[in-house]
C-alpha cells in the first residue's frame, strides 16, 4: 500500500498536548505535514486565510480540541460546517471532556470520531497508530 500525503490540522492550547501528539506521530514514524491552531478562530484563519494569515492546504483531517479560549471546539464545528469549502473535512475530537452533551454536540455536527485524551504515552502512540491506519484505508477525491 503506497504512503498517502495527509495533510492534518491540530487545533489544540495545551502545549503539553501538542507536544504529545508530535511525540507520538514520531514513535509512529508519522511525517505527514502538520499545521496547529491554538483555537478555533485561530485554525479558521489559517483555513481560510483570513486576519493577515497565508493560507494553509486545506487539510483531510482536523485534530479537535474541544475546551480552549475565543473560539471552543463545538463553536469551531459549527462554523466550519457551514463553510461550503471546508464542510467536509474529517474532524477527530481529541478531548478530555467526558460529558455526554459534548460527544452528542460533536456527533451532531458530523465528527469522525471523539477520542478521550489518553493519560498514558503509550495509550496516545496507539490512538495515533489507529488513526493512521484510518487515513491509509479511506479514498478521497482528488
Amino acid at each position: 500500500m503506497s504512503e498517502k500525503t495527509v495533510n492534518i490540522l491540530l487545533v489544540e492550547d495545551d502545549e503539553v498536548d501538542v507536544m504529545n501528539v508530535k511525540r507520538a506521530f514520531q514513535k509512529n514514524n508519522l511525517t505527514n505535514p502538520m499545521h496547529h491552531a491554538g483555537n478555533g478562530l485561530e485554525a479558521l484563519s489559517l483555513l481560510r486565510g483570513s486576519d493577515g494569515q497565508t493560507p494553509i492546504p486545506i487539510p483531510r483531517i482536523i485534530l479537535l480540541d474541544l475546551n480552549m479560549p475565543r473560539m471552543g471546539g463545538i463553536e469551531f464545528l459549527h462554523e466550519l460546517r457551514k463553510d461550503e469549502l471546508l464542510k467536509n473535512i474529517s474532524v477527530f475530537v481529541m478531548t478530555t471532556s467526558n460529558e455526554d452533551k459534548d460527544k452528542v454536540d460533536a456527533y451532531n455536527l458530523n465528527v469522525a470520531g471523539y477520542i478521550l485524551k489518553p493519560l498514558s504515552m503509550e495509550n496516545f502512540v496507539s490512538a495515533v497508530s489507529i488513526l493512521k491506519n484510518y487515513w491509509t484505508l479511506c479514498e478521497y477525491p482528488e
